[in-house]
């Protein structure tokens, strides 16, 4: 009776461990297929420098302003857009390249594909990398979401979001400009639309852009001292307040829309 019952048990452990091997060669494919996970992300991220395309690397060239340096005289004087343009994004271009000079492989990759993936960037330049692949993006961006006709309330879709998630197109700026007050030293406040496909006001240090953390920057504000200081002196909420007469709410829509793709 012994020898019966053990040569049942010994079947049934065969047949437990022939499925649990076919149940393993199955699950192969799916695990192979879902392993470079931040790589698929990166791959449907949507274009973030502009909604018509990423920045390259390869190399990285300054953006020409598409405005007079004068143009946006309601928020912003001439003197302060020429260094900021020719100056400073000039200097994160030109740094940008500088760093990836002997990195090829590098150069092929978007200026986003970098920053959203930074441990791929060698650690001897990764600062650097961070630092002007951030400076260009950012830049990049704010250019495009200031007009000389700009200001006045938002249209169109985002504005319906904008009152749906903060209450009033009144309540966002506020919270806007308080968090551009609020963020210490240099940085940039933005609009963003998280993870989650939510509308938030989050703030950057530095050069940071929010795609490093996940999230789609609809728009943005400098509020590094070199921004404003010329005009403003240290009064940097006169300039938050200021910003709002030149924002190009059509860029910003168009912007929105690309993010509902994330």
């Amino acid at each position: 009776m012994s020898k019966f019952f053990l040569k049942k048990i010994v079947l049934l452990l065969t047949a437990m461990l022939m499925g649990i091997v076919l149940l393993s060669y199955q699950a192969l494919p799916i695990a192979a297929s879902q392993s470079p996970g931040q790589t698929a992300i990166a791959a449907i991220f949507p274009p973030v420098a502009s909604p018509d395309g990423e920045l390259s690397a390869g190399p990285a060239k300054l953006p020409p302003l598409p405005y007079d340096y004068a143009a946006l005289g309601k928020a912003i004087d001439a003197e302060t857009m020429k260094l900021h343009h020719d100056g400073h994004h000039a200097s994160y271009v030109n740094n940008l390249n500088d760093a990836l000079k002997e990195q090829p492989d590098l150069q092929k990759k978007s200026v986003e594909a970098l920053l959203r993936d930074l441990n791929s960037v060698p650690e001897n330049i990764r600062t650097k990398v961070r630092n002007n692949a951030g400076g260009h993006l950012n830049h990049t961006i704010f250019w495009e979401i200031m007009t000389p006709e700009g200001g006045g309330e938002p249209t169109g879709e985002i504005a319906a979001e904008i009152n749906q998630t903060f209450g009033s197109f009144d309540q966002f700026k506020q919270q806007f400009n308080q968090a551009g007050s609020d963020r210490f030293g240099s940085g940039w406040v933005w609009l963003v639309r998280n993870s989650t496909g939510e509308l938030q006001i989050v703030t950057t240090a530095n050069q940071d852009n929010p795609i490093m953390n996940g999230a789609y920057p609809i728009m943005g504000n400098d509020v590094w001292e070199h921004a404003y200081y010329l005009r403003y002196r240290n009064r940097r909420g006169e300039y938050l307040n200021n910003w709002w007469g030149v924002v190009n709410w059509s860029e910003v829509n168009r912007r929105s829309q690309v993010s509902l793709q994330f």
